[in-house]
This record gives C-alpha cells, sequence and structure tokens, in this order.
C-alpha cells in the first residue's frame, strides 16, 4: 500500500514499491498461514501476499483503499475489495488478520484495530508489521526542515502514522487482543534508486504542499540533508527502516 497521492513516474513506483513485498517474508513466517484458515489481508496492495497464503490453501480477502490495488490483486485471483480500513463491517470470521507495512498509512490506528478485532473469531491472530516511532527518521527531519524553510507547516502533511512499541501495546490491547510479541527491528534497507525518487513514491504529500516548479529544488535540497546519513560509501542510498512487528490474540 502506498501514498494515494499520485507518483509523477510510474517507473519508479514500480521499483520502490518492490521494498514493501521484500520486507514480508518475515511476517509472514511469523502469521504461520495454515492451509484451511480464512485470513484477512489489511491494506493488500496488488496480492503478493495474500497470492502466497493461497497458495498455501488458504482463503484470503484482501482490502485496500487504493483502487488499483485492488484490480491487481483481483488479476493475482484474489477476492480483493476497496475497502477503507478504519470502517471494516466484517464479524467473527477470520482466523488471522496479516498486515505488512500498511497500517502506518491508516490514520486512525486505533479504528483499525476495532475493526480487525470484530474481524476475528475467538482466538484469531492479528499479526503485522508497520512503522515505529523512529522509522525513515533521517527523511523526515531532513523534509522538515526543508519545508520550515519554506513557512509551511509540516505536521499536517505526514502521509504516515509511526508510533513507539509501548503505545502500539496498548492500542492494541485496548482493543481486547492479548499482545503476544512485539518487536522493534532496525533495517537499514538500501534503495534501487534515489531518495527524491522514494520521497516521490512514499511521501508524494509533501510534494503536494510546492509548487510544481519548486519541487526539483526540494528534492535537492532533502537529498543533501539526507547525504551525511543516508549515502552509503558505494553510492547506494538507504532509508532507515524501524519497524515494529506483532502477534497479538484475540482474547
Amino acid at each position: 500500500m502506498v501514498n494515494d497521492g499520485q507518483t509523477e513516474n510510474q517507473a519508479d513506483m514500480l521499483k520502490m514499491a518492490r521494498l514493501l513485498t521484500d520486507m514480508g517474508p518475515p511476517v509472514l513466517e511469523l502469521l504461520a498461514p495454515k492451509a484451511g484458515e480464512r485470513i484477512l489481508d489489511l491494506g493488500c496492495g496488488a496480492g503478493v501476499w495474500a497470492e502466497e497464503m493461497m497458495k498455501r490453501g488458504c482463503e484470503v480477502v484482501g482490502v485496500d483503499i487504493n483502487p488499483q490495488a485492488v484490480a491487481a490483486a483481483r488479476e493475482r485471483g484474489v477476492d480483493a475489495r476497496q475497502v477503507n480500513a478504519e470502517s471494516m463491517t466484517f464479524h467473527d470470521e477470520f482466523d488471522a488478520v496479516f498486515s505488512n507495512a500498511s497500517l502506518h498509512w491508516m490514520r486512525h490506528p486505533g479504528r483499525v484495530v476495532a475493526g480487525v478485532v470484530r474481524s476475528l473469531k475467538h482466538g484469531g491472530r492479528f499479526v503485522g508489521e508497520c512503522g515505529e516511532e523512529n522509522n525513515v527518521k533521517a527523511v523526515v527531519d531532513a523534509v522538515t526542515i526543508a519545508l520550515d524553510k519554506r513557512g509551511i507547516e509540516v505536521d499536517n502533511l505526514h502521509p504516515w502514522v509511526f508510533i513507539t512499541k509501548e503505545d502500539a501495546t496498548g492500542m492494541l490491547e485496548a482493543g481486547g487482543l492479548k499482545v503476544e510479541k512485539m518487536d522493534v527491528i532496525k533495517r537499514p534497507t538500501v534503495l534501487p534508486g534515489t531518495i527524491g525518487q522514494w520521497l516521490s513514491v512514499f511521501a508524494y504529500n509533501y510534494l503536494s504542499s510546492l509548487h510544481p516548479r519548486e519541487r526539483d529544488e526540494f528534492l535537492n535540497e532533502v537529498t543533501e540533508l539526507c547525504r551525511p546519513k543516508l549515502l552509503q560509501p558505494d553510492g547506494k542510498w538507504i532509508a532507515d527502516y524501524v519497524r515494529l512487528r506483532f502477534y497479538a490474540v484475540k482474547h
């Protein structure tokens, strides 16, 4: 699941979106889907992991707010539906809910958790990974400096909600889940391009606040601010990903 704002370069979007797919295997193995289980893929994107669970004999429903993602998932044979995760209407019908790199795109995660709990059968599990409080901190700090310089208030432009391990645990438990695992995973990740390309795909909200003529200058400035921390000696850029990986059960 990527930003609903359009990137200006479709090729960049496809390259960068693969990063989300590459992060999925450890979360899927933590879920350990079993043949015959009915699983909800929350923020299913193009349906890569839904398809994998189907290959393992699971019945999968995928939900995503992005119509292009839903169409792509359906092409894989997934029962994909365009649904706002904050207003899901499933009730006691899933053995598990799986979410990879999606929850932090949702503006009101507490509402999402309430829908997840309603969706799960008693004893069902919610397994996922999302951005932790310090996720892509070097990038966010650079963007904040560059926008402040232009007199633009950044707080309302952040496309993500990143929270602490403690807050995530509290939110899940307040919703009616028992948290059995909540790990902070530091995962610096080599990008298939530049920081500017990454921002154009995953953080279009920032660019949308600028006149089109200002965007290249802004991206160049952010790139220079990120250079000391994120440019590697071999010339490749990394994103300073920090994730929360969790396993919780409805009791």
